[in-house]
């Protein structure tokens, strides 16, 4: 209740900041949606030069993307990390974080929380809805359990890499790092992996498992022939948790190992 309460009340005083300039607010959420639409329109301009990708349809290709945006925008406004190495250990501020009573970790989200992430995973559930009734896919009770279920395997999987990657900001200056080339990476996920040679098939699945943010989560919705698509979604929560275990520990060897802003 402690850290739900303090969830709420970071939540309010978001609002009363934000809102207090609605127009830069609603200029970051059209921007976003802007991002997301150009990569839209990229896919829907490939299919305009082949019928297929990679064994998949223009349909099949959307309705992955349209998933890809659902853990992203649950991702982008609970685990937003990106400036931390800039913001707490440059400028000092992981200080202040470690004298307060809650887990650090937890403060930094919360501090860092972007609301207006979730509603680009209200559109992804718009744009999987749509091409799904273009394909003539049905839905049931378990489906929605599911689509639960992955989503939150999926998000584990940002969550750890994410904080894994993070955490390398205890251990060096720059103030950037490699999360720059992780978010470019990521985007991967939102394509079929057989596109891709096998070795970075490989990458993608089990070093950085961003295709379990994407494309395989969404191949148990659209039932590809074949038991492998199937076994590779179900592990989808599987490679969550282990990421996740990965992400906190490097996280908390991190922690131990910062001395100050001024060491």
């Amino acid at each position: 209740m402690f850290y739900l309460g303090l969830l709420w009340e970071y939540f309010k005083n978001y609002a009363k900041t934000r809102l207090t300039y609605r127009a830069d607010f609603w200029i970051e959420v059209v921007s976003d949606l802007a991002f997301q639409a150009i990569n839209l329109i990229v896919i829907l301009i490939a299919f305009r030069h082949t019928p297929t990708l990679g064994g998949w349809t223009e349909a099949e290709v959307v309705f992955v993307f349209g998933y890809f945006m659902v853990p992203y925008g649950i991702f982008s406004c609970f685990f937003d990390l990106w400036n931390f190495s800039e913001r707490y250990i440059v400028k000092g501020e992981m200080d202040r974080v470690l004298t307060r009573p809650a887990h650090n970790l937890f403060q930094i989200l919360l501090e860092n929380m972007y609301p207006p992430g979730l509603i680009g995973s209200f559109v992804g559930l718009v744009i999987m809805a749509v091409t799904a009734g273009q394909m003539g896919m049905t839905f049931d009770w378990t489906d929605l359990v599911m689509l639960l279920v992955l989503t939150a395997g999926a998000v584990m999987v940002y969550f750890g890499l994410y904080t894994a990657l993070t955490a390398i900001g205890f251990f060096t200056d720059a103030p950037t790092g490699i999360l720059p080339l992780m978010f470019n990476l990521q985007s991967y996920g939102r394509y079929p992996v057989t596109i891709y040679n096998r070795t970075m098939r490989f990458v993608l699945t089990w070093l950085l498992p961003f295709a379990f943010v994407g494309v395989y989560p969404a191949s148990y919705f659209l039932e590809r022939s074949g038991a492998a698509d199937l076994r590779m979604a179900l592990l989808t929560p599987a490679v969550g948790l282990v990421f996740t275990a990965i992400g906190l520990v490097v996280w908390n060897i991190g922690v131990k190992r910062y001395r100050g802003a001024g060491s």
